[in-house]
């Protein structure tokens, strides 16, 4: 690996770089393997099957009107990515078939002022002609997990989908961060996860992370459960009748399950900042040699969890947790031991963990009976994603490139109003929307109502494709991006809405 890359260098030769993709791509992506110190593109062969790392890997695909053509990848390594590249002007003015985020023939060479709706405009059809290229792809190859979009010289996007479906690529690592800038490849962390996707992608799947530390949270909360559970069944009189045994054994259960998910959604809150990071680990250190008071303390701190407020326990002020979990809450009396499993829990990364835990923990905590009444049977992401993807993203997906056609052929009659006004029309009228007349005071997509869904895992799928049909809808004459401050995406009971604010 190179000690010392030329960062600066880099930079300095292509921060000012323009003109179309075609003369300056290939140049910047040797470089840039280069810089990241991976090995550089090999020379294509006649035999497709063989270019396995080439630049302008051959691919039949299909224009607008249905005819095949021939299309080129402009960088593809199997396996890894299939990276598709443009280069923007600085103040070239932007086709209006491009504020529409249309795909059409002949627009190849990118433009549009960079940071602006037209620029962003260009960047989605460059993602959108990379996923096409990927569908081609023979079926032996396989769906890459990343697909790349370069402006060169100015930014490089990251979009991942590890089940190799090619149903969902999201935005890597998140929506904040997908983007990487020039300059953001002064930091080596950038730089090695560029280097990943360029030769062990999966190295960079969030399952594999949040596999291992859930397998180790899940083997302290099995001691802790087993120590907890342990003690409190031997308080129980082997004198009773079988059946208020078995009452009290449930209880108990039930006891320790439901404390040690106030525990974990305490540690979760402090992991992602909703109470005053670090504060409640040290808190349960404060405990050491007096274990056996923690479960005051605790309860007194649920309480003032669940009302919101200032904490005596803690000595901040907190925020209101509404949802009946700290409610009446009853906490556990531990030992020593049992105080130093919760501390090492405390201190794990609590985002990284799959909140099958949480489900788990909670269908361990209700009798049988009452988890049937109440369907509360925990649904791994998994197979939220899989119906998601199913019955929303997919038709939803398929509805907006039909919107695209048509708007493309209202455009080229110089329709360009109508052609918005069809994006307005598949927002407003989705068949899980309240329907009506399209309301322009607010927008409205109701996009599921199925109860047991995790409404994070939702979000995670959707906001992506909403945020694309609303920018396509909002883009001005001016190019003004509207999303970021006119909308918010609300995730209510059963159902997902985005909301276009006054």
């Amino acid at each position: 690996m190179n000690s010392t890359p030329d960062v600066d260098g880099f930079l300095a030769r292509w921060t000012e770089s323009g003109g179309g993709e075609r003369s300056n791509y290939q140049m910047f992506l040797r470089e840039l393997s280069v810089l990241l110190d991976v090995p550089e593109p090999e020379p294509a062969t006649e035999d497709e099957s063989r270019n396995a790392y080439v630049f302008e890997r051959r691919v039949t695909v299909r224009r607008i009107d249905g005819a095949p053509t021939s299309g080129f990848i402009d960088l593809y390594k199997r396996g890894c990515f299939v990276l598709e590249a443009k280069q923007s002007a600085k103040r070239q003015k932007f086709a209006e078939a491009r504020n529409l985020s249309l795909e059409l023939p002949e627009l190849r060479v990118g433009s549009g002022r960079r940071g602006g709706a037209q620029w962003d405009a260009l960047l989605r059809n460059a993602r959108e002609q990379a996923e096409n290229y990927a569908r081609r792809l023979p079926v032996s190859e396989g769906w890459p997990p990343f697909l790349v979009v370069v402006d060169v010289g100015h930014v490089i996007e990251l979009y991942a989908d590890f089940s190799l479906q090619g149903k969902h690529c999201a935005q890597f690592p998140d929506r904040q961060s997908y983007r990487i800038y020039l300059d953001d490849l002064r930091d080596e962390a950038v730089r090695e996860r560029l280097r990943k996707v360029w030769t062990e992608p999966s190295l960079l799947d969030p399952a594999r992370r949040t596999a291992e530390v859930t397998r180790e949270v899940a083997e302290l909360l099995a001691r802790l459960s087993q120590s907890l559970e342990g003690r409190l069944l031997k308080a129980v009189d082997p004198k009773l009748a079988s059946e208020k045994q078995s009452a009290q054994r449930r209880a108990a259960a039930e006891k320790v399950a439901m404390f040690l998910m106030r525990c974990l959604f305490t540690m979760f809150a402090e992991d992602i900042g909703l109470i005053k990071h670090g504060i409640f680990t040290d808190f349960l250190k404060e405990f050491r040699g007096k274990a056996g008071r923690l479960h005051l303390a605790l309860e007194a701190l649920w309480r003032e969890m669940d009302a919101g407020g200032f904490s005596t326990q803690l000595r901040e002020d907190l925020l209101r947790f509404n949802g009946g979990l700290f409610r009446n809450a009853v906490a556990v009396q531990v030992d020593e031991d049992e105080l130093n499993l919760l501390i090492i829990a405390a201190e794990r990364r609590w985002q990284d963990v799959e909140p099958a835990i949480f489900g788990t923990l909670l269908e361990h905590a209700l009798d049988p009976q009452e988890r049937h009444s109440l369907g509360a049977h925990y649904t791994p992401r998994a197979y939220v994603e899989r119906l998601v993807v199913a019955t929303i993203i997919d038709p939803l997906t398929q509805n907006w490139r039909d919107v695209k056609a048509a708007a493309a052929k209202l455009v080229e009659e110089n329709k360009a109003e109508e052609a918005r006004t069809l994006g307005h029309r598949l927002i407003s009228s989705q068949p899980y929307s309240d329907g009506g007349e399209f309301d322009e005071s607010k927008i409205v997509v109701g996009v599921l109502f199925v109860s047991s869904c995790d409404g994070a895992v939702v979000l995670d799928l959707v906001e992506e494709m909403l945020d694309e049909i609303s920018v396509a809808i909002e883009e001005g004459a001016e190019g003004e991006r509207v999303l970021a401050s006119g909308h918010r995406l609300d995730a209510g009971p059963g159902a997902l809405r985005v909301h276009r604010l006054a």
